[in-house]
């Protein structure tokens, strides 16, 4: 049976892309299974009948439902080893997964004031003091994986992997709100909006036409 994921718009939804993005980008078969977000009770029952948790993402494998974008990806490295989504040297996967854990957890200023919004004209907004330590520690984290993985390749930890699926809303975020980076920090971030996969997902938000106001900022 093919994999499901459920996911929201893709202009808005930072954590429908996570997962989407592991898997497109490794080229694992999925069916995609699409529900706009915030249109009513109709659309938000539908994400229920599939996961009590009631938000999105969601995979689906036969019987096994998973309702987070981590545990997701999580679960598409283990069920497709071959993919390597995780390094294969164990200090290098810890090393992944910490970064990794920190992006699922952190950076709250970021979010709420750079909300991912691929529409959103590109311009700088005054940010917080938070938002801009959250910026640095992001730029620090891109900063410090390039310089010890550079000669295994141009992502994070060399080869596409889990991480940079994790990280690629904020790649968008930089860009939407001009966020002024460092050099080492454009190179990754033009590398990731080269990958095949995240070109694709960027023209299908473009194409949306679903306005969620709560999610529009200035």
């Amino acid at each position: 049976m093919s994999l499901k994921l459920v996911i929201g718009n893709k202009n808005y939804s930072s954590w429908s892309m996570r997962p989407w993005l592991a898997l497109r980008a490794s080229q694992i078969p999925f069916e995609e299974i699409f529900v706009p977000l915030y249109t009513g009770v109709a659309d938000k029952q539908r994400i229920l009948d599939v996961s009590r948790a009631g938000k999105v993402p969601i995979l689906i494998d036969g019987g096994v439902t998973i309702w987070d974008s981590l545990a997701i990806i999580e679960y598409i490295a283990e069920r497709f080893p071959e993919k390597r989504l995780w390094p294969e040297h164990p200090a290098q996967r810890a090393h992944a997964r910490s970064v990794s854990a920190e992006m699922h957890s952190g950076f709250a200023a970021l979010r709420n004031e750079c909300g991912m919004n691929l529409h959103r004209p590109v311009r700088a907004i005054e940010l917080s003091d938070d938002a801009r330590a959250n910026i640095a520690r992001v730029q620090e984290i891109w900063t410090d994986c390039r310089e010890r993985y550079r000669q295994s390749g141009p992502f994070l930890f060399g080869a596409f992997g889990a991480a940079d699926a994790m990280f690629a809303p904020v790649v968008h975020r930089f860009r939407t709100y001009a966020v002024a980076v460092t050099r080492e920090t454009q190179a990754y971030m033009d590398t990731m909006m080269a990958l095949p996969a995240f070109a694709e997902w960027t023209e299908a938000g473009l194409a949306e036409t679903l306005v969620i106001e709560k999610f529009e900022t200035a």
